[in-house]
């Protein structure tokens, strides 16, 4: 598969109106990340589509939550250690001042999505919650700055299942 070239104008309020599909679809065909350097700084995130409730009323208040800038995920936190290999957190605003909370290490990995190289966020680190450690995120960038993933859940069998879609904003 060829991948398509980096979206112009692209925003998360653009992305946020896809459906699950359309996201899905559209990482994909995102260009395979080169470095972990792209994603230095502390870039404001969002919850994009979450499965089975893409559609309709749910997907709306989602979506109105998120862009209220009252959902309590503020973003992520990135540090490049090298070019290929970095450390990160996850910035929760519930309160002054933001937490950061549920450490990962970044590097370049093979996709559980479709095997071509992405962002691999591991949060199976000493520290986190069981939970939080069998999540898996990915990241690729969809257009300047603008980055896309989804978030995994490690099932027993090995396997990772898609549970939502959320972007990354590294403009700012």
């Amino acid at each position: 598969m060829t991948a398509a070239p980096l979206l112009l104008g692209c925003t998360l309020d653009n992305l946020a109106r896809r459906s699950f599909a359309e996201l899905e679809a559209l990482y994909l065909g995102a260009p395979e990340p080169s470095t972990v350097l792209v994603l230095n700084g502390a870039p404001k995130g969002r919850m994009l589509a979450v499965r089975y409730l893409d559609n309709g009323l749910p997907h709306s208040l989602i979506a109105a939550v998120a862009r209220l800038g009252v959902f309590p995920w503020d973003g992520k936190s990135f540090e490049a250690t090298t070019e290929y290999a970095g450390k990160g957190a996850n910035r929760i605003k519930l309160f002054r001042p933001t937490l950061t909370l549920f450490t990962f290490y970044t590097r370049i990995e093979a996709s559980a999505v479709d095997g071509r190289p992405c962002i691999l966020l591991d949060y199976d680190q000493p520290g986190n919650p069981w939970v939080i450690r069998r999540i898996r995120d990915e990241l690729r960038e969809v257009a300047p700055g603008i980055f896309l993933g989804p978030a995994m859940a490690r099932l027993k069998n090995g396997q990772a299942e898609t549970i939502l879609w959320f972007g990354i904003d590294n403009n700012e």
